[in-house]
């Protein structure tokens, strides 16, 4: 089972907890949880938390970068260790065509996630957003016919 994710980089701190613990139930659910794969774009917030419950749960980790300066140019400081630390484990990373990260490499990367999931998990308040942002991801998987669960918990929460 090849599970993808989009989702809110701005979870306040209270609502990371919330998150992984309903996506650890996802993953869980779908039964022989060595055999998830788990897609991920390891940004700050969703990505991560999702990566993590993956991981965790005995799952592989592929990884979908949007450019090739990703990390040097949108990955902060205070989470850099923790990106790093995904990105060593995981399975397989595979990079945008684009040097620089933007509104068309994040397109590209959301695309790529998409095609390569049987089902997306969307860490999502349910707002439209921007260009590149969560609800077009949505929409983009729902339009391809992706099954798609949103995950909200109650008490979640952007900061």
């Amino acid at each position: 089972m090849r599970i993808g994710v989009t989702g809110h980089m701005n979870l306040t701190a209270d609502t990371m907890p919330l998150v992984y613990a309903e996506i650890a139930r996802k993953i869980t659910a779908t039964g022989d949880t060595d055999e998830v794969v788990g897609v991920s774009c390891i940004a700050r917030g969703a990505d991560s938390v999702f990566a993590q419950a993956v991981l965790d749960a005995g799952g592989r980790l592929e990884v979908v970068l949007p450019s090739r300066n990703y990390r040097e140019r949108k990955v902060k400081p205070d989470h850099a260790p923790l990106f790093d630390e995904l990105l060593k484990r995981a399975e397989s990373v595979r990079v945008m065509d684009f040097d620089d990260a933007g509104a068309d490499a994040y397109g590209a990367a959301n695309e790529a996630l998409v095609e390569s999931c049987d089902r997306l998990i969307a860490v999502w308040d349910g707002q439209a957003g921007e260009r590149s942002g969560t609800g077009s991801v949505v929409a983009l998987a729902r339009e391809r016919g992706l099954p798609v669960e949103v995950v909200w918990p109650e008490g979640a929460a952007r900061g």
